[in-house]
């Protein structure tokens, strides 16, 4: 009963869509002002988590640390862009609701990986949030871009697949 409102009642969808564009807006905020300030790197948040990673007082734990320092830090550069757009993308896509749970969840996932590094801020919260859109699933969008692009799609795809099993039985 609870999943049905949950997934399927308009009323519901009214209460994501507020929620969705609530979290779209921290992410593509968050994202933007990365992006123009220009100062902006990585590099010094991954040594920051690696830190805290060692030692009796440990806020980070030991595996997610070698992680950073064996596969994050080396590629800082290339993490510090995909915090960025990856913010700013996500913030976008969740306020248009176009992908919507492609959107929430490469959200979580980012958040997440901040919550492993010791960052507390509002990213539990927005976890939380994330988890009740992600559980909605197409009803997290219907009022918004998902609720014509999805349909699309799906008409898309099942027609191609429709012409290539058409092409194979006349081969046959």
């Amino acid at each position: 009963m609870i999943m049905n409102f949950i997934r399927n009642s308009k009323v519901a969808a009214g209460i994501w869509t507020f929620l969705r564009i609530y979290i779209g807006y921290q992410w593509m905020t968050a994202g933007y002002g990365k992006i123009t300030g220009g100062q902006f790197d990585a590099s010094g948040f991954i040594q920051g988590a690696i830190a805290n990673s060692a030692g009796e007082g440990a806020t980070v734990q030991a595996w997610w640390g070698t992680f950073l320092e064996a596969v994050a830090l080396p590629q800082a550069e290339l993490f510090t862009y995909a915090v960025m757009w990856g913010e700013l993308l996500v913030g976008i896509a969740l306020i248009l609701g176009i992908f919507t749970n492609f959107a929430a969840l490469m959200g979580i996932t980012m958040n997440f990986a901040f919550l492993f590094s010791g960052t507390v801020s509002t990213n539990a919260q927005m976890v939380v949030i994330t988890v009740f859109l992600l559980a909605a699933g197409y009803n997290a969008g219907r009022y918004g871009l998902d609720r014509w692009i999805l349909p699309y799609l799906k008409q898309t795809i099942q027609n191609k697949k429709n012409k290539v099993q058409k092409e194979v039985a006349v081969a046959s």
